[in-house]
């Protein structure tokens, strides 16, 4: 594991590692700040005939909500070992996902306080002993870069991209947006991460460290970058999201492809898309569906902005998992082609593909990998879209 960890090519493969249980303390040890009395969540709509409703994924979630939040996810937020905010990108997630399908704040205020701890456990490069930056820009090292202590963008970006997503709904959320106390946490949180998540590692060197080497890695900050271009008061800065959003969808500057080059269709399966997660190569196996995942936690949420992704390419990526990379029950490619054996963990992207196709849908409620926080509110957000969907 440790050896994937410090290739530069790789990243770990999304799995959290739950400690051993311990004693619950009552309550964080800094609650979120938030509105006195906050409105009543909207009633949902009835969901789709046969599937399980998103107050039954909401039981689910709740069951492992406050164990979670105690044993891992709030030390990672406290945490200044940017590692550890790799592993806390699910629980914004899980978060997030389940205020958009549920509308209770206490889910919001929840992903807020992670980021409210990564923030204030940020130090100026300069400071960190052993940064190979040491420039005034505000970061985290990791026991874990090679060599130890370094600044690591991979860990940044992996969990940023779910700190962007969370400021865009409250952006997008007029009730949230209208909020004094939402509203100086948004201000505050999207100040920081212009300046030193976005800017920080543009500067340092955009090649280097945001048009990666890699497919899955490239997303996280094509991710970024689009959620930053719809929230940006700046023109020159909208600007520059959507430069560095449009080149890793449609021609890296310093590989020859792009997301959208590297789509074509599945050759035993020309309905589904296959794609190598090396730029400007077609060969297969391609890309490892653990990070597939990856690559679709950015298109799913570039699809429903409106950017880039259309109908067209979901409906490939619904049959890419629905009968290339799952074939059958408890049957699972390790590879996108649809070969080798894999072990169904589609929690970070792949399951999200479920909020277009009620039959996809139907199967994850079934399926039993991954069941924890993450998988709980992704699930109940595909069926509150689904639910919107079949209401119109």
């Amino acid at each position: 594991m440790l050896a994937l960890l410090l290739c530069s090519a790789c990243e770990a493969m999304g799995r959290i590692e739950t400690p051993e249980a311990q004693a619950l303390p009552a309550d964080p040890s800094s609650p979120p700040e938030t509105d006195a009395t906050p409105p009543n969540p909207p009633a949902l709509p009835p969901a789709p005939a046969g599937l399980r409703p998103v107050a039954v994924w909401e039981g689910m979630f709740v069951e492992s909500w406050g164990r979670e939040h105690m044993q891992t996810f709030l030390p990672w937020s406290n945490s200044r070992d940017s590692w550890d905010f790799y592993n806390l990108a699910y629980g914004l997630d899980a978060n997030t996902a389940m205020y958009r399908a549920t509308g209770k704040r206490a889910y919001l205020d929840r992903a807020l306080l992670y980021v409210n701890n990564l923030v204030a456990s940020a130090r100026v490069s300069s400071s960190l002993p052993r940064s190979q930056f040491r420039d005034g820009y505000l970061g985290w090292s990791s026991s874990l870069s090679d060599p130890s202590g370094q600044e690591v963008p991979l860990y940044e970006s992996y969990c940023w991209r779910y700190v962007t997503r969370l400021l865009r709904v409250i952006r997008e959320t007029p009730d949230l947006y209208a909020s004094d106390a939402y509203r100086r946490q948004y201000d505050r949180l999207l100040a920081f991460t212009e300046k030193n998540i976005f800017e920080k590692w543009f500067m340092r060197g955009a090649n280097d460290f945001l048009y990666r080497n890699r497919t899955h890695m490239a997303a996280h900050w094509a991710f970024i970058a689009m959620d930053l271009s719809r929230m940006t008061t700046r023109a020159d800065l909208r600007a520059r999201y959507l430069e560095v959003f449009d080149n890793i969808n449609q021609g890296m500057p310093n590989f020859p492809s792009s997301l959208r080059a590297q789509m074509e269709p599945n050759p035993d399966h020309p309905a589904a898309w296959f794609w190598s997660e090396k730029w400007g190569t077609n060969t297969q196996p391609g890309q490892d569906v653990a990070h597939a995942n990856n690559v679709l936690a950015f298109i799913v949420e570039a699809h429903d902005a409106g950017m880039e992704w259309t109908d067209a390419d979901v409906r490939r990526f619904v049959v890419t998992l629905n009968t290339v990379i799952w074939p059958a029950p408890k049957v699972y490619s390790e590879y996108v082609d649809g070969t080798g054996a894999g072990d169904g963990w589609f929690n970070d992207g792949l399951m999200k593909l479920g909020r277009y196709d009620v039959n996809l849908q139907r199967r994850l409620e079934q399926h039993r990998v991954g069941q924890n926080s993450q998988f709980f509110a992704n699930g109940a957000l595909n069926v509150r879209l689904l639910s919107e969907q079949a209401a119109q």
